[in-house]
């Protein structure tokens, strides 16, 4: 209905206004109209954001669910789910992943089935290119295909769960991530969720952790450059002498239980027409930055005590895997409970789970804990392959190549057609990223403990393949539910048995007072070479010749010493029969924890605190070395002077508000640089500060070392090279943080910016605002105990991190403590997003209720899943 105005009412003109007047309507007008449109704009926002959070109250019907399921959850969002049956409970985890992460666990099943490119267009060609040729979700298809009825009963439970939810929530009712992705790809349909999805994660785990081919394709690419002579200086082996190992004596342990026994035991976007991604080096780093970066500090400590050395006289376990951070967190705490634990319904778990996936990864049940780090023995190898005319050449003969054929879709695009080659040793991967394509281009083999040009090549044209464990279907899916139902060491070892990819180190307690460690893991015998460089693939003596069986890998049961530290180190002497990697962390955690046990052990009986204290820990062990080092140094310069003049008082620890720490950190980071790569015709890599501690150590006691030359620095000796970093370190804080020494805090150099797996690097700030955080100030540095990662080079910024930490108490279960990097929920805004960070910050921990009692008095929130009609 329209109404006049009085001068159409009564024919009276209007008044005319002055200039001045109407430039200020006119501003108004438009202020007050982007005032409305902004409202409307956080209206529809916060209604976008808010219509997918979790109910958490009440009841929701669901077909397929047998009998009521309890969900209740604490202040930090943590469920804890009682089910009367297996299937209920397994329906029900799927169903809570889902409400907290479900955009989490459908963009990682794009990342693992190569299927980026039907979210984000052709800007993830290239990765979808790499992880189709490695084909993760059609193994994940053979090791469903392959589980016992039992175990394939709880995976598919799960996906009836995680369908369920969908069935009422789709687009942005499942999560605000589809609102985003719609502004770019409205065409995009949520597809049901299957037991691979889940299996194929598992995949994209043992990728982060794939331990040495990194260092396998340095020395490659290094050796048309370098001797061999100055690869091994780059790369000296495990420092046995100093650090310690995991397992110095194997035990004798319990007999394994068999797996059948262990499981039968118990701002305004909506202008965005499209997302630009933002570009990284190569494929390798796009999809480790998708999964996880297994670049500086990828790692993982864990401890356990035995109760002689406790004061509650049982075993305490520690345990904080070092993972690039990531927000969401890659972990979901999470409670597991059959309402009456029995043959039938065995369950009574609480740890950190992976969404996407059923069961508990790491943690705890009634009477057995766990805990995982990385075992970095070396379970991939580079072949170098002669290629003539669809064919390789294998002991004299051509052999046909195995070929398939996939079809990408591309969101916004044509399909694209994909050919994938594989040969005995594992798909063809030249052509699909540039190292690769670089080795194959220039080839170089280790053979005789020499690197060398290859000599006996056939014809053809040279390519690299990819031997990996995990492009062999395996048993670890099983392993989980194994692990979760142990209730002594015998079905620990038979857990440990299935758990073949990622190899992890696995450390136990239990509740009798009994602690244990064991190698797991699918782990190769290597032929005519130690794996170190590519290996001939046309002749069959270099291929693998079968795994070490398993009763021959490391175990340790209640040792003398009365604990078991893990943190990436050599598990075993040189002595060991078989040849498990030239490329362990070199062991400066290991070494610094086990001398804060003794330490601790010395002072009383240890503690949840005590233990808590060790993560916390930030000793940096190159950092006393360059106390050392410069205590006769001086530049004669008044500011390099006064930041020399920090070292003498530091006490080596990289605390967040250490001035001495800032300088310390970009003192190493210059001296590295200026060592090996500035001005240097032939740069040596900077990855992995633990390699280059012993290197840098080596060459400290060498003042004739050629590295201490550089003309093109004007660099003559260890000296001249030692006062340049040093004015460099000077001038590099005085651009970052100003011209006061006192000033400098290494907590905002070191900053960690959580930095969302998806839409966190869309390219669009608005985007970013939304689901990024930070950043937040942390100490700690690489190769410290407190483990947060930086790539020396390319800033301070934190890339790696403890991504979670937990102590439990076998004594006291309830007493136990545990801390997620950011939080339960993957709903940006939501209050449990990164409401942990501030504790993960501080290295704090907090309670963990497992008892019946402990839930109810913890318990802000429940929530009834009940069987539909």
């Amino acid at each position: 209905m329209s109404t006049l105005t009085d001068s159409e009412n009564h024919d009276v003109p209007a008044p005319r206004r002055s200039v001045g007047r109407t430039i200020g309507i006119t501003v108004f007008s438009v202020v007050a109209g982007v005032t409305v449109i902004a409202l409307i704009a956080v209206s529809v926002l916060v209604y976008n954001v808010q219509r997918s959070f979790p109910q958490l109250e009440g009841t929701i019907e669901l077909q397929g669910l047998a009998s009521d399921v309890t969900v209740q959850r604490d202040v930090l969002g943590v469920p804890t789910i009682t089910a009367q049956t297996t299937d209920d409970l397994f329906y029900a985890e799927g169903y809570v992943h889902a409400q907290d992460r479900f955009w989490e666990m459908d963009f990682r099943r794009h990342v693992t089935s190569g299927r980026l490119s039907e979210l984000f267009g052709e800007s993830q060609l290239g990765t979808d290119r790499f992880l189709r040729t490695l084909g993760w979700h059609e193994i994940a298809e053979q090791e469903v295909s392959a589980l016992d009825e039992t175990t394939r009963s709880y995976y598919e439970a799960y996906a009836r769960g995680v369908n369920a939810y969908l069935a009422e929530n789709d687009g942005a009712d499942a999560s605000f991530e589809y609102a985003v992705l719609a502004l770019q790809n409205d065409d995009y349909e949520i597809e049901p969720w299957t037991a691979t999805d889940s299996v194929a994660w598992l995949k994209a785990m043992a990728w982060d952790l794939r331990t040495n081919i990194g260092d396998e394709t340095e020395r490659a690419i290094l050796a048309s450059t370098l001797s061999s002579d100055e690869i091994d200086e780059l790369y000296p082996g495990y420092p046995f002498d100093e650090n310690p190992v995991i397992v110095p004596q194997i035990s004798d342990a319990p007999a394994v239980a068999t797996a059948s026994t262990a499981i039968s035991a118990g701002s305004d976007i909506s202008s965005a027409a499209s997302i630009e991604w933002t570009e990284v080096d190569g494929v390798i780093e796009a999809v480790s930055a998708l999964v996880g970066d297994a670049g500086e500090g990828i790692g993982s400590n864990s401890w356990v005590v035995s109760g002689t050395i406790t004061e509650s006289g049982l075993p305490l376990l520690s345990n904080d895997p070092h993972l690039g951070a990531a927000l969401p967190s890659v972990w979901y705490q999470i409670g597991l409970k059959c309402t009456t634990v029995s043959e039938d319904c065995p369950f009574n778990v609480s740890g950190f789970s992976f969404s996407g996936l059923p069961g508990v990864v790491i943690g705890h049940n009634d009477r057995v804990a766990w805990g995982f780090t990385n075992l970095t023995t070396d379970v991939t190898d580079l072949y170098l392959q002669k290629i003539e005319d669809g064919s390789y050449w294998r002991d004299g003969e051509l052999v046909p190549l195995e070929t398939r054929t996939e079809t990408i879709k591309v969101a916004g695009g044509e399909d694209v057609q994909l050919n994938i080659q594989t040969t005995d040793n594992g798909p063809i991967v030249s052509g699909l990223t540039d190292d690769f394509t670089a080795i194959a281009a220039a080839p170089y083999v280790g053979t005789d403990g020499t690197i060398t040009e290859p000599t006996d090549a056939p014809a053809g044209d040279y390519a690299v393949s990819l031997r990996w464990t995990a492009l062999e279907p395996g048993t670890t899916a099983a392993a989980i539910f194994s692990l979760n139902l142990a209730q002594n060491f015998e079905d620990f070892r038979g857990a440990a048995e299935q758990f073949d990819v990622p190899a992890q180190n696995l450390i136990y307690a239990d509740v009798d007072g009994n602690i244990g460690y064991q190698t797991p893991g699918r782990l190769p015998i290597r032929g005519a070479a130690d794996g170190s460089m590519p290996q001939p693939g046309w002749d069959s003596a270099f291929d693998w010749q079968g795994y070490i069986p398993f009763e021959d890998l490391p175990v340790s049961y209640n040792p003398d010493e009365g604990y078991i530290a893990t943190a990436n180190n050599a598990i075993v002497g040189e002595d060991y029969e078989y040849f498990l990697t030239s490329d362990w962390d070199y062991g400066w955690r290991a070494a610094r924890i086990t001398d804060l046990l003794d330490r601790k052990i010395a002072e009383g009986p240890l503690t949840v605190e005590s233990m808590r204290a060790i993560m916390a820990d930030n000793e940096f062990w190159i950092g006393k070395r360059l106390i050392a080092a410069y205590l006769d140094i001086s530049v004669d310069e008044t500011g390099p002077d006064a930041a020399l003049a920090l070292l003498e008082q530091w006490d080596a620890q990289n605390s967040a508000d250490s001035p001495a720490a800032a300088y310390a950190n970009v003192l190493w980071d210059e001296l590295a640089k200026n060592l090996f790569t500035r001005g240097r015709e032939n740069p040596a890599p900077l990855s992995d500060q633990a390699r280059m501690f012993l290197v840098v150590d080596e060459l400290l006691a060498d003042p004739a070392s050629p590295w201490w030359t550089n003309e093109e620095l004007d660099v003559a000796n260890q000296q001249e090279m030692l006062e340049l970093s040093a004015k460099n370190a000077y001038d590099t804080l005085v651009d970052l943080a100003g011209s006061n020494p006192t000033a400098w805090r290494w907590g905002d150099l070191h900053a960690l910016t959580l930095t969302n797996d998806s839409f966190g690097t869309s390219g669009i700030a608005p985007i970013e605002y939304l689901f990024n955080r930070g950043p937040y100030p942390v100490g700690g540095g690489s190769s410290v105990v407190n483990a947060t990662g930086w790539v020396v080079g390319s800033g301070f910024e934190t890339v790696t991190v403890p991504s979670m930490r937990m102590v439990v108490d076998l004594a006291d279960l309830d007493a136990s403590g545990w801390n997620n990097l950011t939080g339960a929920s993957g709903h940006t805004y939501h209050p449990n997003y990164v409401d942990q960070t501030e504790g993960w910050q501080n290295a704090e921990l907090t309670s963990w209720p497992f008892t019946r009692q402990a839930i109810e008095d913890a318990t802000t929130h429940t929530l009834t899943l009940t069987p539909g009609q």
